[in-house]
């Protein structure tokens, strides 16, 4: 393998001391930077980064990987297509001019949610996913420091999503302190749950290679980058490293059919959350670039949300290791994201021709982008940790706000240390 270092690696490190340097001039403590926890959690993302795509023995992981979600996906249509025949992507019943035009999101990539729900519920029912939230864990716990419920929520996030992994751990919301709370919220917000992940799979396959492995690999890594900037912006004053992780959880299922059942309910309720935020954003940004066309315009062309947000983010971009002749539309991808879901931004980095694009560039991209870090999300963040800590709702307004930016910073951060390491590990 050819390590080369070049430039691009060496600007994507100086975004990684910007992001951390940002994080701390916005912490409740400057006293108090983690030292050991940002040493910690650096060295966790670029461990599992290079198992992943350095060791050739991995390859055959990110094979099974892809296959498995490949097969999640041909599963699911099959489902689609017996309930909504041509609609969901059978035999069509008239000739085809623009292939593209049968792409219907609600169609192909909402039902993957409902399926892999379901079959995390069993999972879970079962003792598989337990196991393995339970491997997380202990990694978090021996090698970040986190101890008690915020290992466990913290691990859990990443196969089963924000409020999910509040309802494990349940029992103990109430013995969670300020910087906890807080940790939760950055991950969530720096997180995707196992339920979207094949749907982000789905987007991206065309045009990103191993993209089952990339995403999975951001899933993971955005969990100790949450952790890192959250400790930074709202350090911890109680120390816990001792406190052992009580993996008894209040999700509990009756049966395995049980499981299903109540597994494709709480799908349909993550896909028609989705749906209905993404309609109302994708509204609200309309109108509001509307009423920016009526301004002259720029460049040649109107004023738009995400061409503002681009220019805001372009910097951002560059420091993550993008070049500065992609960084703007880097920096348009992120303005996206933060404005219109992860979805749409996954969609706009699809629709980009490979041609037009570095592969460097798009993985880059994929890994600041797999995070539920938008606006839409703060809504659903604020629902979720008030109907399980009611009595600490005005703590969670105050923290959201900060949490979403904390949240956007650690898939940057993560994005940025991609980026940092040689190109040759991912085959480049």
């Amino acid at each position: 393998m050819n390590l080369h270092y070049g430039p691009e690696n060496l600007q994507a490190l100086l975004g990684i001391a910007v992001i951390l340097t940002v994080c701390w001039a916005l912490s409740e403590n400057r006293a108090r930077f983690p030292f050991g926890l940002a040493a910690g959690a650096i060295a966790v993302q670029v461990a599992l980064i290079l198992i992943l795509f350095a060791i050739p023995q991995s390859h055959g992981l990110l094979e099974a990987i892809s296959a498995g979600m490949s097969a999640l996906s041909k599963a699911t249509s099959q489902g689609m297509q017996f309930v909504f025949g041509y609609m969901g992507g059978g035999d069509q019943p008239y000739q085809v001019v623009n292939e593209g035009a049968l792409f219907v999101f609600a169609l192909q990539v909402l039902p993957l949610i409902l399926v892999i729900a379901a079959l995390s519920a069993l999972l879970w029912h079962l003792g598989v996913l337990k196991w393995i939230i339970r491997g997380f864990g202990l990694v978090f716990e021996k090698l970040i420091g986190l101890g008690g419920a915020s290992a466990l929520g913290v691990a859990s996030n990443i196969f089963v999503g924000n409020v999910e992994s509040l309802i494990i751990i349940r029992a103990y919301l109430d013995k969670l302190t300020r910087s906890e709370v807080f940790m939760m919220m950055t991950v969530g917000m720096a997180n995707v749950s196992g339920s979207t992940m094949v749907a982000y799979v789905l987007i991206l396959s065309h045009v990103l290679p191993n993209a089952g492995g990339h995403i999975l690999a951001a899933a993971i890594v955005s969990a100790p980058a949450g952790v890192l900037l959250a400790r930074i912006m709202v350090p911890e004053l109680i120390d816990r490293k001792e406190e052992k992780i009580d993996y008894t959880s209040s999700l509990k299922y009756d049966s395995a059919i049980d499981a299903v059942s109540k597994g494709t309910q709480d799908g349909m309720m993550v896909a028609m959350n989705i749906a209905a935020i993404l309609i109302v954003m994708v509204s609200l940004v309309a109108l509001f670039n509307m009423i920016l066309g009526a301004f002259p315009q720029v460049g040649g062309q109107p004023l738009t949300i995400e061409r503002i947000l681009g220019t805001i983010f372009t910097p951002l971009a560059w420091l993550i290791g993008i070049p500065w002749k992609e960084a703007a539309t880097g920096g348009w991808i992120l303005g996206v994201k933060m404005v219109l879901t992860e979805f749409v931004a996954f969609l706009k980095l699809a629709a980009i021709p490979l041609a037009d694009m570095s592969p460097r560039t798009r993985i880059i991209l994929t890994y600041a982008t797999c995070g539920f870090a938008n606006i839409g999300s703060v809504g659903i963040s604020v629902a979720g940790f008030s109907a399980l800590m009611p009595s600490r709702r005005p703590e969670i307004l105050g923290l959201v706000w900060k949490a979403l930016l904390s949240g956007f910073l650690a898939t940057c951060l993560s994005a940025a240390i991609v980026g940092a390491l040689p190109n040759a590990v991912y085959g480049l």
